[in-house]
């Protein structure tokens, strides 16, 4: 397909991460339960994870500007890398909300920088194509690791299966540093950007279509957490095939993901024979 080597890297960079994080994330409230934790408190970690996600993504895009695509993206990922370290060690459930504030800086922070490397490394006519390899790359793990995570539970139990996912994960973080390193983007300097500023070059359409999502994912977001919780402990299904299910769910959205993604690309070649 022609892949830029610089939109490569961070989309592979992309993968193993997310390949070690799927392992264990979706169990994570069960291994919150299983060190004492409550469902209060299980909700306020949910919280607390859609909180960081917010508020890490302006510092992220920052941070990319600022310092580099590279440097950016390196010290975003050995900041998670700490996260891994304090989940892994963690003997009770009030290390896990300090283990989060760095976990979350990969998957907030580092989307802005992600995007702005393959802003940067394609022409403007090529992006569509490198943020649809980079989705799609996002997405593989979503289906694979939870299938391997939670049959690695159903065998050597949940507080160990959840660890040794952590290390895998370390690993694999380890390899997309090596990824990471191997960027060549120049530093450039961008102009100020103000949120509001942003927030006013918006299409009526757009700050519509914003609103509306920030109203399905706050929906989302009361059950979400405790979706594993539900299934495991009222519903009685094991954790191996709760993994199973996640599996089935998120094949479904790539599926619809890369059917919506063909659709759209068949229409803007139709309209352009049409110009033509």
């Amino acid at each position: 397909m022609g892949i830029e080597s610089n939109v490569a890297a961070a989309s592979g960079a992309v993968f193993l991460v997310g390949l070690g994080e799927e392992l264990w994330k979706k169990f994570l409230p069960k291994y919150l339960e299983s060190l004492g934790a409550s469902a209060a408190i299980v909700g306020l970690f949910g919280t607390a994870e859609d909180f960081y996600d917010a508020i890490y993504q302006y510092p992220g895009g920052w941070i990319a500007d600022h310092w580099g695509r590279r440097k950016a993206l390196l010290s975003i990922l050995a900041a998670a890398i700490v996260g891994y370290v304090i989940y892994l060690a963690s003997p009770a459930w009030p290390y896990l909300f300090l283990g989060l504030a760095f976990v979350m800086s990969w998957q907030a922070m580092g989307s802005p920088a992600i995007f702005a490397t393959i802003g940067d490394a394609l022409p403007k006519e090529r992006r569509a194509m490198g943020f649809t390899i980079q989705s799609t790359l996002k997405r593989i793990p979503m289906v694979i690791s939870p299938l391997i995570g939670g049959a690695m539970i159903g065998a050597v139990g949940l507080q160990r299966g959840i660890r040794t996912g952590l290390v895998l994960t370390l690993a694999l973080a380890g390899l997309a540093l090596g990824l990471l390193w191997t960027l060549r983007l120049p530093v450039e300097v961008h102009r100020r950007v103000k949120m509001l500023g942003v927030w006013n070059s918006f299409q009526p359409t757009l700050k519509r279509l914003l609103v509306s999502d920030i109203v399905i994912r706050t929906c989302e977001g009361m059950a979400d957490i405790f979706t594993v919780l539900y299934v495991t402990n009222v519903s009685r299904i094991t954790i191996p095939k709760y993994g199973i299910l996640v599996a089935v769910q998120l094949l479904t959205s790539i599926l619809i993901y890369g059917r919506a993604t063909l659709r759209r690309r068949i229409d803007r070649q139709a309209q352009h024979s049409c110009h033509k």
